[in-house]
């Protein structure tokens, strides 16, 4: 590889020939061969979005010449669109600040913007690019920028496909009857709708949650540089660029109402992973309750069929499993174990006036974002849209449960009931054959009472 010769304040690094950063950036690439994990394109374009809101807010306020100002804008929109990604080099596991992944970002705009020039023009990775900012407050309102716009054009309309998909299947199956289960037991008759109705109640909430949490996302720590007072920046400049980012991204970001809680902890992206992690367990919730329904086909519950992706197994011909809730169950252990690093990250980093595990507190709730809305569409358009009843298999379940003596309870008496239970049990019979053998009630009382329908609504 070609090689050139690059210097910053603590002397010379060769750098790759065609590299856009320098230096700094070089170091931290020498200093951390740790993963193979990198920012991803979210982080990316809010870093890009940063510096180029910077360089607009530092031209407006005179601290910055027009010229250079354009230059960084134009590099920066370079950043912000995906053009320059592969120059963004650094580990995940670097400095806890994310220094190393801030001067990255100031040395390539600092590179780019000087090849934009139509003259030998300097521009600086720290003086200008870096103006009125700080690693400290560029990296945490990064987290912010990536992991509200993740969600926002990602996790929640994926969210609102799934719930509308469990919504349609809730209507769908508002008359299937079948039987409930508790602790894996048959229990009173339920409609599939009702069911299927509180798995959409479920992602509902979700999609709640989520939003409730981006109300503390939205606000950036940009403007409080390296401890919060907002050294070396203009007492206008936090407020103004927080308005430049929300105009950019179309979302209600505003400047951090405290800035040393917002560089000192990241309680709000502690909350949003947890939300995160709640969803996880929702969706878990409902592609493991969907694969156990289908089981089967004709040795287990068989009470719906799912939509038949792909063959299920090399050896067995003809066998088709849940693969699509599968893939959505590791999604959310995923997530789940995402969510323990970002609190070990929120409670181990936060040490005085700054957090220092922000990089993997930022991959691993982005990751967790964009795992949960891809599963999430996937689980809807694979899987639950195709959904079908096997209305005779549940009838025939419902009918034949014990759990319905609990209609008989309330006029024959509990230990009645539970005796007649019993004996079906022992017997193989249904609860009706039994009640009407031992001549407690009347058929026509009997069919009233065993109303599998009615059974499914309040009432005595």
């Amino acid at each position: 590889m070609d090689y050139r010769m690059e210097r910053d304040s603590m002397g010379e690094m060769k750098v790759p020939v065609k590299a856009l950063y320098a230096a700094q950036t070089q170091r931290a690439v020498e200093n951390f061969p740790i993963s193979s994990l990198r920012f991803g394109r979210s982080m990316i374009r809010a870093l890009g979005i940063i510096k180029h809101s910077a360089a607009e807010v530092n031209a407006e306020l005179g601290l910055l010449d027009k010229e250079r100002a354009e230059l960084i804008k134009r590099a920066a929109k370079e950043v912000e669109n995906g053009q320059l990604d592969e120059h963004f080099v650094v580990d995940i596991f670097q400095t806890g600040s994310g220094t190393s992944s801030n001067m990255n970002t100031n040395e390539v705009i600092a590179t780019r913007a000087m090849q934009l020039a139509e003259s030998d023009l300097k521009v600086h990775p720290n003086d200008h690019v870096n103006m009125s900012q700080s690693s400290n407050d560029v990296i945490p309102t990064a987290i912010h920028i990536a992991a509200a716009l993740q969600a926002n054009n990602e996790l929640i309309p994926a969210l609102k496909t799934l719930e509308a998909s469990l919504g349609k299947k809730a209507a769908e199956f508002a008359d299937v009857v079948k039987t409930g289960r508790t602790h894996l037991q048959d229990a009173t008759p339920i409609t599939l709708g009702q069911e299927f109705s509180g798995y959409n109640a479920q992602i509902r909430f979700g999609i709640e949650r989520v939003t409730d949490s981006l109300k503390r996302v939205f606000e950036l720590a940009q403007g409080g540089t390296a401890v919060g007072t907002g050294l070396n920046t203009h007492p206008e400049f936090a407020a103004k660029i927080a308005q430049k980012i929300s105009a950019a991204t179309k979302l209600p970001f505003i400047e951090a109402r405290n800035h040393f809680e917002a560089q000192g902890a990241k309680d709000a992206v502690v909350e949003l992973s947890g939300q995160l992690r709640t969803v996880a367990v929702s969706l878990s919730k409902i592609a493991n309750d969907v694969r156990w329904l289908a089981c089967g086909p004709r040795c287990g519950l068989g009470e719906i069929a799912l939509p038949e992706v792909q063959p299920g197994s090399s050896i067995m011909p003809g066998k088709v499993n849940p693969v699509i809730s599968e893939s959505v169950l590791m999604a959310c252990a995923q997530v789940i174990g995402n969510d323990t690093t970002v609190a070990i990250g929120g409670l181990s980093g936060s040490v005085f006036e700054l957090n220092v595990m922000m990089p993997v507190m930022a991959h691993n709730v982005l990751e967790s974002i964009s795992l949960l809305a891809a599963s999430a569409a996937n689980f809807a358009a694979k899987c639950v849209d195709g959904i079908t009843a096997n209305t005779e298999r549940l009838h025939h379940l419902a009918e034949a449960s014990i759990a319905t003596c609990t209609a008989l309870a309330p006029i024959i008496g509990y230990d009645t009931a539970a005796d007649i239970a019993k004996e079906a049990f022992k017997t193989g019979e249904s609860i009706r054959a039994v009640t009407l053998r031992r001549g407690v009630m009347s058929e026509q009382d009997l069919d009233k009472a065993l109303d599998l329908i009615a059974m499914t609504k309040p009432g005595v």
